[in-house]
């Protein structure tokens, strides 16, 4: 088999349409140039009530330990408006070393990228490989991530599959490769308010109870307390107000309720319930007469500096000349799944054109990219 050119075998992915939930044979990509390299793959489609049907694969090459697992997702957002594009955001063209289209950064890039340096790894090693390298591939990343990455995990818990370490292949990087290594990531929790109150007159406002200043003492109550510090590993929590609704089409009459969002960006000085404890303390200090809805859709975890860390810490530098820095920042990822698993770290390729018009990644990075993570792969087996 040919050696495996990461721009390549992007543009093939890339010219797979696969916004959530379709998969546009994303997957047949991926899976067929695993199985000439002595992968067994298992394709684990999902379904769950009122959520869309997901294609998913999970592959392995080799049956002892350790298990070194690449996580990524074929999934992509939406294009937008089409028009917008310089170039066609499925078409995987190149100009003047620049790779575009959806998905060239989150993350269809990674995928191929780890693909061509394990096979580079596996044909360096021969048949003196031992351990095994497995790959966890979703389509459900940017979508509800109910029959995705969670279920695969369950699958591969009944059927008997480890994983030690686990690498996800996330843009990580701000401006430039190499600057950024994530272990670990800040929990995020939306919450809901809807103050009560009475419509009336603006003009008689006596025979009403407006509730939208109730509102605002009550969301003042949560931005004006901090919420912490931050720590060694992670910024502080942060709470953004997200929405303030009444649905009150009219100038001249008093909303009988307020609505608001907000967002909770949080570090592991919180667990969900300790967090949701504190919103209901502010809250019950601020007011009265509302209702509170509070949903969680990923807790923070830190994945202490160790083997894992280590071996791609190396890697990057031994690649760019860079030190990255370890960090927590950015928003949720799949890692929030896998580290109840194994240890989970996170790199690659610049994140500043994700999910935007133009979303395209520097040919040069591609190829520096599989360079890391060949060194990566080497260095973790060599460590394990």
């Amino acid at each position: 088999m040919a050696m495996i050119d990461p721009v390549e075998l992007t543009q093939a992915l890339i010219r797979c349409p696969s916004v959530t939930p379709i998969d546009a044979g994303a997957l047949d990509v991926v899976e067929a140039v695993l199985k000439p390299l002595g992968f067994t793959c298992h394709r684990l489609p999902f379904t769950a009530p009122d959520t869309p049907d997901v294609d998913n694969l999970y592959a392995r090459c080799g049956t002892s330990g350790p298990n070194l697992c690449f996580a990524g997702h074929t999934d992509v957002v939406p294009v937008g408006d089409e028009a917008a594009w310089t170039h066609p955001p499925f078409g995987a063209e190149i100009h003047d070393g620049v790779l575009y289209g959806r998905g060239a950064v989150d993350m269809k890039t990674g995928i191929a990228c780890f693909v061509a340096a394990t096979q580079r790894y596996l044909k360096e090693q021969g048949d003196t490989f031992t351990g095994s390298i497995s790959y966890l591939i979703t389509g459900d990343e940017e979508g509800p991530a109910i029959n995705g990455t969670v279920k695969v995990l369950d699958w591969m818990k009944n059927n008997g599959e480890v994983m030690d370490a686990c690498i996800v292949g996330e843009p990580t990087n701000t401006n430039i490769l190499g600057e950024t290594v994530k272990i670990g990531r800040r929990g995020s929790l939306n919450g809901y308010i809807t103050q009560h109150g009475t419509q009336g007159h603006v003009a008689y406002p006596q025979h009403a109870d407006n509730p939208l200043p109730k509102l605002v003492k009550l969301l003042d109550k949560l931005i004006s307390t901090p919420l912490d510090a931050g720590n060694a590993h992670f910024q502080p929590s942060n709470l953004e107000i997200t929405s303030i609704d009444t649905g009150n089409t009219a100038t001249n009459v008093i909303a009988s309720t307020g609505r608001a969002v907000f967002n909770v960006r949080f570090n592991d000085s919180y667990s969900p319930e300790s967090l949701t404890t504190w919103i209901e303390k502010q809250l019950a200090e601020a007011g009265d007469n509302y209702d509170l809805d509070i949903q969680v859709s990923g807790d923070s975890f830190l994945t202490p500096p160790g083997v894992l860390s280590d071996a791609m810490s190396a890697a990057v530098t031994k690649v760019t000349g860079k030190i990255p820095e370890l960090s927590t920042s950015g928003g949720t990822s799949d890692a929030r799944f896998i580290k109840n698993h194994c240890a989970v770290a996170e790199f690659g390729l610049m994140n500043v054109t994700a999910h935007k018009v133009d979303e395209c990644a520097k040919t040069a990075d591609i190829h520096a990219l599989a360079d890391i993570y060949h060194e990566m792969i080497c260095g973790f087996f060599a460590r394990s």
